[in-house]
């Protein structure tokens, strides 16, 4: 079978005439994939930079119509700088399949995507992204700039332990704070100490930076009063909180605290067909971050022994009696995303007393 060679990308045709109709826009790094119909009914389709000037100058140019802008990295500044101009712009839900109907399988490229984008535009076969705030944006940098800084010191650590193990050497268990004290206890040898020496000051400079972050993390609660609530929960301290909160942004936009828990990814997938119901594992859908986590807050409840946390830990002792301890912790953490939303929506400390009607029972016997 012989194939048609591929098509040049068509250039930028100005101008756009007085009245432009939906257009889509596939953005990326370097480049932007536009795609707009002008009041002739023609397609103008182009590749141009992705930068604030040229978006500036290209779409200043036109009429001002409503654009479908795929959400991602660059969508947000992107679609600022379209409004700017006077567009009417609609950032949408790239996982909602009816918005890509048209579009072969087997082939995609951002000028298919951006015709897509278009066609799904005029017709109202999209579903807007929610477009979060500038503080939010702004307590979700911090929080991704305390997790960089956690997970380079845990990596460190690990290529410390690795150097010890080859050299048969074996460091006794303990916690970041007492690493370097631990490692003083062995004699090692020149060659490795000298090797190991700017490791060493890099998880001490990583552990000053970790807690100049925790502070600002901390800090933000005076600032955010509905996040600081949600510190009065066993287990939720202000990293949590504080993305609990940039991650909810606006509680108008979650019916119920069941949307949250399918927001979050936390609710059990499923594949249904008549009479038949088939659920799975959890969907993971949503920040891998606050899923993460509500996943530890409930490990800490389920262990923990205070009477304010009594009343989950024996709802999660049934879960572990039948199903075991791992997806009892799970469904714990399910209940508790629940929890945080109505408390973060009503503006409602926790109240223990209100559930805490019944005995504790073991964990241990339970899954025994």
């Amino acid at each position: 079978m012989w194939l048609d060679p591929p098509r040049p990308e068509p250039v930028v045709k100005m101008p756009f005439g007085r009245s432009t109709k939906p257009g889509g826009v596939k953005t990326s790094e370097a480049s932007t994939q536009v795609c707009i119909q002008g009041a002739d009914g023609e397609l103008q389709e182009f590749r141009i930079p992705t930068t604030r000037d040229r978006l500036i100058e290209t779409f200043g140019a036109m009429a001002p119509g409503k654009v479908l802008l795929e959400a991602s990295t660059e969508s947000e500044w992107v679609a600022r700088c379209l409004e700017r101009v006077g567009h009417e712009v609609v950032v949408a839900d790239p996982g909602f399949a009816p918005m890509y109907a048209t579009r072969s399988r087997k082939v995609k490229t951002d000028r298919r995507d951006a015709r897509c984008l278009a066609e799904a535009c005029q017709l109202g076969a999209y579903r807007a992204a929610h477009r979060t705030s500038d503080a939010s944006r702004h307590l979700r940098d911090l929080v991704l700039a305390r997790k960089l800084q956690v997970r380079m010191r845990s990596q460190t650590i690990v290529t410390l332990r690795s150097i010890l193990r080859r050299e048969g050497f074996r460091l006794r268990s303990g916690g970041v704070a007492s690493f370097r004290t631990r490692l003083e206890e062995l004699e090692l040898p020149a060659e490795t100490a000298e090797v190991m020496a700017p490791l060493l000051d890099l998880i001490d400079t990583l552990t000053a930076s970790i807690k100049q972050s925790e502070r600002g993390v901390a800090d933000q609660l005076a600032l955010h009063p509905r996040a600081a609530r949600l510190t009065t929960v066993p287990g939720i301290g202000p990293v949590t909180a504080i993305t609990f909160h940039a991650t909810m942004d606006d509680s108008s936009r979650f019916a119920s605290a069941r949307a949250v828990r399918a927001y979050l990814g936390l609710v059990p997938s499923e594949r249904s067909s008549g009479e038949k119901r088939q659920l799975g594992h959890i969907t993971k859908r949503g920040q891998t971050e606050l899923r993460s986590l509500l996943v530890e807050a409930a490990w800490r409840i389920v262990r923990s022994t205070s009477d304010d946390t009594l009343a989950m830990r024996n709802w999660a002792a049934g879960i572990t009696a039948r199903r075991g301890r791992a997806i009892a912790v799970v469904a714990d953490a399910r209940k508790l995303a629940g929890v945080l939303f109505v408390m973060w929506r009503d503006e409602h400390d926790f109240a223990p007393r209100r559930t805490n009607t019944q005995p504790p029972r073991p964990l241990a016997a339970s899954a025994a």
